[in-house]
């Protein structure tokens, strides 16, 4: 039985803050507490590298092609419906990965948890933008940025640890007690307070045709060498299919994939700063890991324990970011911290092998300081900006850019090594564990200056259409009641 007091409607705020916090938290644990235990869990399954990849790899893809799908789902059945389903299906596909007994086994489960991840993280931002009233909602997202953040540090610590002490099995088995709880939380808690679009149906043509095709330009560009004959061929066919969903799209009354929402001029902004900023961002890590292990020669658990800072600070000052674009608006802050985000890429373009890890946490420090500015208010921006009854598809759409831009990420940076270093060297020394010959070391170094200075550039071009979002649009359409 739900509440129905006048001080649970109060107070419902902050139940779909702490819900939605549980859920993106849970969700983002999973997304980094693989990585540093990935070695042990190969050798325990017997396992090949390709699993370990598809481990990784096949958890973010669930996270990037379905956002848009499951966004329009989510507008016309209700969010918290679909919010608590994600519960289920990330519980039951975290008890399913404890139990494989095979690399095989383990990609397909990792495959079913991420879709309940994407369940949950294409929730729970309409769902917030719902329940907080306008004046508050940069605070009320800048808290769950701040959450999803704890889950990266958290997953970070806690994998070597309970892998030690309890075996890999755990860090799946983890989910399972929190995810019920999580659930039975969320199905007594939340309730669905947006409107419903009246005589909307689902446009499952385009559906099928949108995830298809970006699941094949993504397979295209991440598995092997993007410049081969093969993976054009790939890619090629994913854009002519991506390109028959657009049109497709554009014939729809009420397609799945909305693209007249890029009409509109700060949700158009937002998701291009987004997606560009994303690009230079999330090889980082990968681009950092590099330097600690194979230059510096630091362990996986020494580099992984190094790199949080960075998140320790988004973790601090994504509510205070949020806060400050409630009242100040989104545009400054996103400039700015698209500006910071620039200065660490080029800064990070100056190292070398001498240089310590004094040198890489200046660019850590301005990483969380930029990130922390850029995201809370630039996500408030884009979701203030659409209608109500939109804001599924809305935030779908702005999550499968921001993702595919991560994703894309990796294999970019790469590639602008290779400019540098040849590709089959390259790919050597990635996959090696061992330090770097002092013959090598200096075009390495020059591979990944190049690529973080190339990155910077990237970065800075964000500033464009963050600049030009303009003032905050007054919406159209219903608004669903806030309680606050």
């Amino acid at each position: 039985m739900r509440f129905k007091t006048d001080k649970f409607k109060l107070d419902y705020k902050w139940l779909a803050l702490s819900v939605t916090n549980v859920g993106l938290f849970m969700a983002c644990l999973d997304s980094s507490i693989v990585i540093i235990g990935l070695p042990t869990i190969l050798d325990r399954l017997h396992a090949s590298i390709f699993h370990g990849i598809w481990i990784i790899t096949g958890y973010s893809l669930m996270m990037t092609i379905l956002p848009v799908m499951l966004g329009r789902l989510a507008d016309l059945y209700g969010r918290v419906r679909l919010f608590n389903l994600g519960f289920v299906i990330f519980t039951i596909g975290s008890l399913l990965c404890a139990l494989s007994q095979n690399g095989e086994q383990l990609v397909i489960f990792r495959l079913l948890q991420g879709s309940g991840s994407a369940l949950l993280i294409v929730n729970c931002i309409p769902i917030i933008t719902d329940a907080f009233p306008k004046e508050e909602l940069g605070m009320g997202l800048g808290t769950n940025i701040m959450a999803a953040n704890l889950g990266n540090i958290a997953g970070y610590t806690l994998s070597g640890v309970m892998i030690g002490l309890f075996g890999w099995r755990s860090i799946f088995l983890l989910n399972v007690p929190i995810g019920i709880a999580g659930s039975i939380f969320g199905y007594f808690s939340l309730r669905e307070i947006s409107i419903k679009p009246v005589g909307e149906k689902f446009d499952y043509s385009g559906a099928i045709l949108y995830c298809v095709g970006l699941l094949t330009i993504l397979i295209g560009l991440t598995i092997g060498n993007p410049a081969s004959v093969r993976n054009i061929v790939i890619m090629g066919s994913g854009i002519i299919i991506f390109a028959i969903a657009i049109f497709i799209a554009f014939r729809q009354e009420h397609p799945t994939l909305d693209v007249k929402l890029f009409k509109i001029r700060a949700f158009a902004a937002g998701t291009m700063a987004s997606f560009l900023n994303s690009i230079a961002f999330a090889c980082g890590p990968f681009l950092r890991s590099l330097y600690l292990q194979l230059v510096l020669g630091y362990s996986p658990m020494k580099t992984g324990l190094l790199l949080i800072p960075m998140e320790i600070l988004i973790f601090f000052l994504s509510p205070i970011s949020g806060r400050l674009s409630d009242r100040i608006g989104s545009r400054v802050l996103t400039c700015l911290g698209l500006a910071v985000n620039a200065s660490a890429l080029f800064w990070f373009s100056t190292l070398n092998q001498h240089s310590s890890y004094g040198a890489i946490l200046v660019s850590l420090v301005l990483f969380g300081i930029g990130i922390s500015l850029f995201a809370s208010p630039n996500v408030s921006s884009i979701m203030g900006s659409v209608p109500p009854e939109r804001r599924g598809i809305a935030n779908g759409i702005s999550m499968t850019l921001s993702q595919t831009g991560s994703v894309l990420s990796v294999p970019f940076s790469l590639l602008l090594m290779t400019l540098v270093m040849p590709y089959a060297r390259l790919s050597q020394i990635v996959g090696s564990t061992q330090l770097i010959s002092s013959t090598e070391l200096p075009q390495f170094m020059a591979a990944i200056n190049h690529a973080c200075f190339v990155l910077g550039i990237i970065v800075l071009c964000a500033i464009i259409p963050s600049a030009l979002r303009g003032p905050q649009p007054k919406i159209t359409g219903k608004n669903p009641t806030s309680n606050g």
